[in-house]
């Protein structure tokens, strides 16, 4: 996951403020960030801030709806975001913006930050990323000025080969101004999925265990195999991430694969090389609620359940952790998703290591597998939960109130206490721009789709806003390409090409075409973009490839 470098620089996997917190900003920057379509809740706190009078930046290469109402709209060229975020952080400390004193005493490694920033000067910055250097310079001084400044971010940011670099460096300019660690003030990850919090605290990523806990830690791997009734041995070491897989599969290192609820052919990249590693695997088993495209590779499907079908918590963005509460029974022969994984772990001669019968008993194990972890749940219980509105961890015991705004005391989670700054080095895409691929290609989403689509697909009203994916692009490319708005266009990267209708706007930059990507088969974005990771946090480059486009004729049928 991209939230390696909260991890780094301030020792926890978390944003440091509750949602509350938005709108007592002074001044807001959203950067890759399309909070209107991807997070409306979002939106509204930060109406009540602009209602009080802060200041609201954008940084997008799209003008989404959220820049309408921005003080200053920064059209950041795909996949350069560092550089306009380096070159921020350049005027805050030439300027003597930043608060020296919360740096000496909460902080380490500035003069490192410092100097790795010290020739992004905003001239620099422009030419590479297309933002006007007097604009740079009036975001770095509009939060660098203010005691009350909020940075948020999310996939736009996250989805380069860069993108722990492109946080580490919102987070450092957090630091450097000393906004962080109360009300209104604090950098802010935008997490994309209603448990996406909640996922990556307790294993869902491939190197952790419960309680935010690293899979390499030895003590973490005895307490956790203490709670599970194991020994540390047992354990294995990190896993790979989903490309990774997908590369192993190609090699041949893994030959079978079980899946919850994962739609990789249409979500991951290069979606032409994921189809081929599905048809090699020798097994391939699924869990989900209904056939998504993935499933129809697999050789086993299991009817699992919706969020509604099933008890359990969630955590949500601003890590308040939720009890979902049972709705419904599954339909039919759909089952549970836990009974049917303590239903496999039986069958594997493993089941008393699962005896749970009810998802409370599951969590009780939780809390104590978390008890002492960065993200601690033992003092949360289903009964708090419903009497509180939720509550905040870290939360250690049944008497703590939880912890909706961290470092508040000025101390942050490594063992010293102090936060760090991270030397910033910029490098080129994965997939550069050229003569034959001249065009950037980014992709997102649109407000009545989600995700793979595998859900939204299916609801007639959603499909009705927006039924087909279309090809945004600026009136002044669609002129060179003589396009007009719903004609048919082939997008052509160094992998794949898809054809789509054009839809000729002006929120965008000119030499930027962007793309949803919830669509399957010939329509699908992730046709076109590349397997090219972040090395640290293995996060594909979503949001920036090469292509090409040229006018074409009606395609005959849809595939």
């Amino acid at each position: 996951m991209l939230f390696r470098s909260y991890k780094t620089a301030l020792g926890v996997d978390r944003a440091p403020n509750p949602w509350n917190d938005i709108s007592e900003a002074e001044v807001l920057m959203v950067i890759g960030a399309n909070i209107g379509e991807c997070a409306p809740i979002t939106t509204d706190y930060i109406w009540r801030a602009r209602d009080k009078g802060a200041k609201l930046i954008v940084a997008d290469p799209r003008f989404t709806p959220i820049a309408r109402n921005a003080d200053l709209y920064l059209p950041v060229r795909p996949g350069t975001d560092l550089a306009l975020l380096m070159a921020m952080l350049h005027v805050i400390i030439r300027d003597g913006l930043t608060d020296r004193a919360f740096i000496e005493a909460h902080t380490t490694g500035f003069e490192k930050t410092a100097e790795s920033v010290a020739r992004w000067n905003p001239g620099r910055a422009a030419e590479v990323s297309g933002v006007a250097p007097e604009a740079i310079e009036k975001a770095a001084h509009l939060i660098g000025e203010s005691r009350r400044a909020m940075l948020m971010h999310a996939r736009g940011l996250e989805h380069q080969s860069k993108g722990v670099e492109n946080c580490e460096a919102v987070v450092a300019i957090a630091l450097a101004t000393g906004n962080i660690g109360r009300e209104g003030a604090g950098p802010i990850m935008i997490t994309g999925q209603g448990n996406g919090q909640g996922g990556r605290e307790h294993g869902q990523k491939c190197d952790q265990l419960p309680g935010q806990r690293s899979l390499t830690d030895p003590v973490a791997r005895e307490h956790v195999a203490g709670v599970w009734g194991i020994s540390p041995d047992d354990l294995p070491g990190p896993g790979y991430t989903a490309v990774e897989i997908m590369n192993a599969i190609h090699s041949g290192e893994i030959k079978g694969l079980f899946s919850i609820c994962f739609n990789p052919l249409v979500s991951l990249p290069d979606a032409n090389f994921t189809r081929e590693a599905l048809e090699k695997l020798e097994f391939f088993g699924v869990v989900d609620f209904f056939l998504s495209e993935t499933a129809a590779h697999a050789d086993v499907v299991l009817a699992g359940s919706l969020q509604e079908e099933e008890e359990g918590v969630t955590a949500n963005v601003e890590a308040r952790v939720i009890h979902i509460k049972k709705a419904v029974d599954p339909p039919g022969n759909a089952r549970t998703d836990s009974s049917i994984v303590c239903d496999l772990a039986r069958r594997l001669g493993r089941g008393q290591y699962f005896p749970f019968k009810e998802p409370r008993e599951i969590f009780e194990e939780l809390r104590r597998a978390s008890q002492g972890g960065l993200a601690d749940y033992y003092g949360i219980t289903y009964e708090r939960i419903d009497r509180e509105m939720g509550v905040f961890w870290p939360c250690p015991t049944l008497d703590h109130p939880g912890t909706p705004r961290l470092f508040e005391d000025g101390r942050f989670f490594h063992p010293d206490g102090k936060a760090r700054f991270m030397s910033l080095t910029w490098r080129d895409s994965g997939d550069p721009v050229d003569a034959e691929f001249s065009i950037y290609l980014t992709t997102g989403r649109v407000v009545s789709q989600y995700l793979s689509g595998t859900q939204t697909r299916r609801i007639g009203a959603l499909v009705d806003q927006y039924p087909e994916p279309k090809l945004e692009l600026h009136p002044r490319l669609a002129e060179q390409h003589k396009i007009s708005s719903g004609d048919w266009v082939t997008v052509t990267s160094r992998r794949s090409s898809i054809t789509l209708q054009a839809m000729v706007v002006r929120t965008i930059r000119p030499d930027t075409v962007f793309i949803p990507y919830h669509w399957p088969g010939g329509r699908s974005a992730n046709r076109l973009t590349h397997r090219t990771l972040d090395p640290r946090s293995k996060i594909p480059e979503y949001k920036v490839s090469a292509c090409r486009i040229e006018k074409a004729a009606a395609p005959g049928g849809r595939p």
